[in-house]
């Protein structure tokens, strides 16, 4: 498999690489399984969070044996110091390991700072200056936060929402990045799954030297098509740049990208699926969501109670409460309620 620099980390990272938040919906066997078929395919970049619930213990299963082969990254949403380091000895216990190769600092809502005795930051240099982290890096969803984040100097990686769909605006951050010599992880790579064509999707990130898409990865089946793909790896031609734009056209305006940063909801509607139902009874199987189980979760928009978490934990700026009814108005009409 084809590797790049990861910017001033000096890691060689497969160009294919494995985003591991989704095997926390599958069994630890089958979560296993799969990461051993990636490994053994090639695959040496694996990306996780302490956020995604068993997804460390899952990797720590499949690739402790194999980890001197292996390039892990992990992220913490921590917010002192404390806690940073009280979950790095979570995710490497989890993993087995007793280094992560890019500790990444999960989603800040402002760009964290280097001083104060009890920062993230400053914890996270202590756990470098100890070797239980290799490199320093940062996700966001934010692009301002983002860009700042990226002319500080003080961060190795970005992790950052890009693929075909994304606007031009968000696009300079890997310039940003360039100038810094940032390794760029691109996450979203199928915008959670609304994008279509992955052949066009998997082709636009090879036009970046400095770009790493995760590819989230459930299925044996979604493997294999990323492994094709990689073997013959398409050139993003005039024919690929229609595909995106066409994709672009189809998920133009205001559209929930699925994150997960609105939740939890109190009255405990699932927002990151049901405010983009629209979208996904078009754009994958309708027969999916056209059930007893997904009506009742949609009907509980209905006792929505405008809090305004939502809204506010948005990092796209959303109005989410008004997403949210759109989208059950949509639901209603299309599964024949009304």
């Amino acid at each position: 498999m084809e590797k790049v620099r990861l910017g001033s980390t000096g890691l060689l990272v497969t160009r294919t690489a494995f985003g591991a938040l989704p095997i926390q919906r599958i069994s630890h066997d089958a979560a296993a399984a799969l990461l051993r078929k990636a490994y053994e395919a090639g695959v040496n970049f694996f990306d996780t969070a302490r956020g995604y619930s068993d997804s460390e213990e899952k990797i720590g299963l499949a690739l402790a044996d194999v980890r001197d082969r292996v390039i892990i990254a992990t992220k913490s949403h921590a917010s002192t110091g404390a806690e940073l380091r009280s979950q790095i000895e979570t995710s490497l216990a989890n993993m087995k390991t007793d280094y992560v190769d890019i500790l990444q600092l999960h989603n800040p809502k402002e760009p964290p700072r280097a001083d104060g005795p009890d920062s993230p930051y400053a914890a996270a240099v202590k756990a470098k200056e100890e070797g239980l982290v290799r490199h320093i890096g940062i996700s966001n969803h934010r692009l301002d936060v983002a860009l700042e984040a990226a002319r500080s100097g003080l961060f190795e990686t970005m992790q950052f929402p890009i693929s075909i769909i994304s606007a031009d605006k968000d696009l300079e951050l890997i310039d940003a990045c360039r100038r810094n010599d940032m390794g760029v992880i691109a996450m979203k790579a199928m915008a959670g799954g609304l994008i279509r064509n992955v052949r066009a999707a998997f082709a636009f990130y090879r036009q970046f030297d400095n770009v790493v898409p995760i590819w989230g990865i459930q299925r044996e089946s979604e493997l294999d098509d990323l492994l094709r793909l990689d073997a013959e790896a398409p050139e993003f031609d005039a024919e690929m740049s229609a595909a995106a734009e066409a994709e672009r056209q189809a998920l133009a305006g205001d559209f929930c990208r699925g994150c997960g940063y609105c939740l939890p909801c109190p009255v405990d509607i699932p927002i990151n699926m049901a405010a983009r139902m629209s979208l996904l009874i078009r754009r994958a199987p309708e027969e999916n969501f056209l059930t007893e189980q997904w009506r009742e979760r949609m009907m509980r928009i209905e006792d929505c109670t405008e809090c305004g978490q939502c809204r506010e934990r948005c990092p796209y700026g959303l109005d989410t409460p008004a997403l949210l009814r759109k989208n059950l108005a949509d639901y209603r009409t299309f599964a024949g309620d009304e």
